[in-house]
């Protein structure tokens, strides 16, 4: 075999290198790569040693004695013959990878290309294509993408919280642990010998990365503890949602802008040639509504890292953002047990308001009857009866049975022991049953006395606003620099505020004392 079928050889086995890794939208491993390598070194010395047989052939036919000696004695160093060479490949290989053009490097090469018909060449692929500068770096980024998306649907996987989706490749990282995942990702950044390095080795190595935005091992564990308490904030045992509206305000400032018209005056009567008559409207002021911030922190420590408790990165962040939805909820239930005065200066459920009864009773008819009856009385500021339609009945926990009981039961029996009409049996689609132990725990436990709420429907009237900042209902989580902490951390926080709008959306029952029908041991 001559050198030219050599040099040819190996340019065929690096374009097979190329294509394999191409075909799996990878870039070389480092084996391919040190292969890669040598072949090109290998390819290099031919060049080198080719051009000189051809130099010296083409002296022969021109009549001139083959030369002889050293390249000094020619009037040529062979050695600068060959680092014009390397020099040429490595500018033609520089060239074709920036723009994407890797698999028709060998071709170049061989075909003895210099490095500025390449780049003509280049220019006229990047024209005809539309390819974008640095190709190579966006495939490498959309491969980085996939391997942060899998890995982090795989920490979940292990933590028991499964995604709807999982991303591609996640379920064959389950088996990682956080060690395995940062040398993975050292080893994806160049970074060798890792493997060979301690857990609390490898923890002072991704401390150095942890506020590096190209970093992959920090945007997988952001990753997955976003996944994670999403998921726990859309599975979080909470009903203030079902009976309060929801609100988005713009920034933090107080605001006090929200006033109502007067009610549309009564159409009148108009006589043939007669005018319409004029209608005034009036303007009441509305209660003020603000936003404040809650959040928590919470670290994944250097010890956590070491003892691989990936429960840190998953379970605890759903937990925090449950703790969200649960805290909002404690304050929307806080408004109805505690009646604080509001925007007039009475109190919430007040004989002014006409919403409070003046006895407290249990689940009876009698009581829904006149609940019913004095929220659909209601007037407004001018005046004018609501009309405001029964939709929600709010009770703690040991009430629901007997709502039940009441609702659906189409007959009731009479004084005389005869079968007699429900008529809250026409209310059973209508009205909707919210039961929350978190009365029972407010209010003491069973054994105390516990209220409960008749809500008149949203369309017909306001109660009880929580609005958020721009509309955003989920906590913002992200990554915060704590010096002197051993360990990653991350701040948890969202906007809100809670504003009772309007007294006339609700009639409190005082209640009676619930007892629990069983006795625990």
């Amino acid at each position: 075999m001559n050198r030219k079928e050599k040099r040819q050889q190996m340019v065929r086995r690096q374009q097979e290198l190329l294509n394999a890794a191409r075909a799996a939208h990878r870039e070389l491993s480092a084996e391919e790569q040190a292969e890669f390598d040598s072949l090109q070194r290998q390819i290099e010395t031919l060049n080198a040693e080719i051009e000189q047989e051809e130099r010296q052939q083409a002296a022969g036919q021109a009549g001139n004695p083959p030369a002889t000696g050293t390249g000094q004695e020619r009037g040529e160093d062979p050695e600068q013959v060959r680092q014009q060479e390397r020099t040429r490949i490595s500018e033609i290989t520089n060239l074709c990878r920036e723009f994407g053009m890797e698999d028709q490097i060998p071709a170049f090469i061989s075909g003895d290309n210099s490095v500025e018909s390449v780049r003509a060449a280049v220019i006229e692929h990047m024209r005809q294509t539309g390819a974008p500068l640095n190709g190579r770096v966006t495939v490498e980024s959309d491969e980085q993408d996939k391997f942060r998306n899998a890995a982090s649907d795989a920490l979940l996987m292990r933590s028991g919280l499964n995604p709807e989706k999982p991303a591609e490749g996640a379920r064959e990282l389950m088996g990682m642990s956080l060690r395995d995942l940062a040398i993975e990702c050292l080893a994806a950044e160049g970074k060798t010998g890792m493997n060979r390095k301690s857990a609390d080795e490898l923890y002072t190595e991704m401390q150095r990365q942890f506020f590096n935005p190209t970093a992959a091992f920090p945007t997988i564990l952001d990753n997955a503890i976003n996944k994670a308490y999403v998921e726990g904030h859309r599975t979080a045992p909470v009903t203030f949602d079902r009976w309060t509206k929801r609100g988005t305000l713009k920034d933090f400032k107080t605001h006090d802008n929200n006033y109502l018209s007067g009610p549309a005056g009564e159409f009148l009567e108009v006589p043939e040639g007669g005018e319409l008559k004029h209608d005034i409207w009036h303007d009441e002021k509305r209660p003020t509504r603000k936003l404040k911030t809650y959040g928590r922190q919470f670290t994944m420590t250097r010890q956590a890292f070491i003892n691989d408790d990936i429960d840190i990165i998953t379970r605890m962040p759903a937990k925090y953002a449950a703790s969200a939805r649960k805290t909002l909820n404690k304050q929307c239930y806080e408004i109805l047990l505690n009646n604080p005065a509001i925007y007039d200066g009475v109190k919430l459920f007040d004989s002014k308001h006409a919403n409070l009864l003046a006895t407290g009773t249990g689940i009876t008819r009698e009581a829904l009857q006149g609940m019913i009856m004095a929220l659909s009385n209601q007037k407004d500021e001018f005046g004018e009866v609501c009309i405001i339609r029964p939709a929600t009945i709010i009770v703690p926990s040991g009430y629901k049975f007997e709502m039940y009981t009441i609702f659906f039961s189409p007959t009731i029996n009479t004084e005389d022991n005869t079968q007699a009409v429900n008529p809250l049996y026409q209310y059973r689609e209508s009205i909707e049953i919210v039961e929350d132990p978190t009365i029972n725990a407010m209010c003491g436990g069973f054994g105390n006395q516990m209220p409960w709420w008749l809500l008149g429907a949203k369309e017909d009237t306001d109660f009880v606003e929580v609005d958020y900042l721009n509309g955003q209902d989920v906590p913002n989580i992200r990554r915060s620099e704590v010096p002197g902490t051993l360990g990653f951390v991350w701040d948890i926080y969202l906007d809100w505020g809670i504003s009772v709008m309007d007294y006339r959306g609700a009639i409190m029952n005082p209640g009676v004392v619930v007892n629990s029908p069983v006795k625990l041991a």
